[in-house]
């Protein structure tokens, strides 16, 4: 097996079993909850087959949604998100991108940020907006993606750099 496959494979279901057993029984104040499991999305190798992707994005958000009994509204989100993340990348990262030379772990921190903040917000209005599903609770959407997103953001950029082999 392949090293990359081998550790996507491993990072998915850690990830996954992470926001199942910790992340969906964390609520603040009713309306601040952790999705971490998008840090597969955003690691996931760049030169690998887009829809593969597309499909993996779209497997971890229902087996997030089966878990979470949602309906439906995680893999929306994941599979948005998946298929957003090139203007992501190109907006964050610019030539580093273009040259298809981006390595997570060597990337400068406000990169990195940017990047994971663009694409936390992207993917929690979109949950949010499929999970209220009311044009009369824009607020109460606003709210709880900024909310989530801030915690969700903090989260993601601890863990990565944790967990990432060799950061400046």
């Amino acid at each position: 097996m392949n090293n990359v496959v081998g550790i996507n494979i491993i990072r998915f279901i850690a990830l996954l079993l992470v926001q199942v057993v910790l992340g969906n029984n964390i609520n603040f104040l009713g309306y601040i909850n952790p999705y971490i499991y998008i840090i597969f999305i955003f690691l996931f190798p760049i030169r690998d087959n887009r829809l593969v992707f597309l499909l993996v994005s779209f497997a971890l958000g229902m087996l997030v949604d089966i878990f979470s009994d949602s309906g439906g509204v995680h893999a929306a989100a994941s599979v948005f998100l998946a298929y957003t993340r090139p203007i992501l990348l190109k907006t964050s990262f610019g030539m580093l991108y273009e040259h298809q030379s981006i390595k997570f772990g060597n990337t400068e921190i406000g990169s990195l940020v940017t990047y994971i903040t663009f694409g936390t917000v992207l993917h929690h209005f979109i949950l949010f907006s499929l999970e209220i599903f009311n044009i009369s609770s824009i607020l109460l959407i606003l709210k709880k993606t900024l909310f989530s997103s801030i915690f969700t953001i903090i989260l993601s950029v601890l863990i990565i750099i944790l967990f990432s082999q060799n950061r400046k």
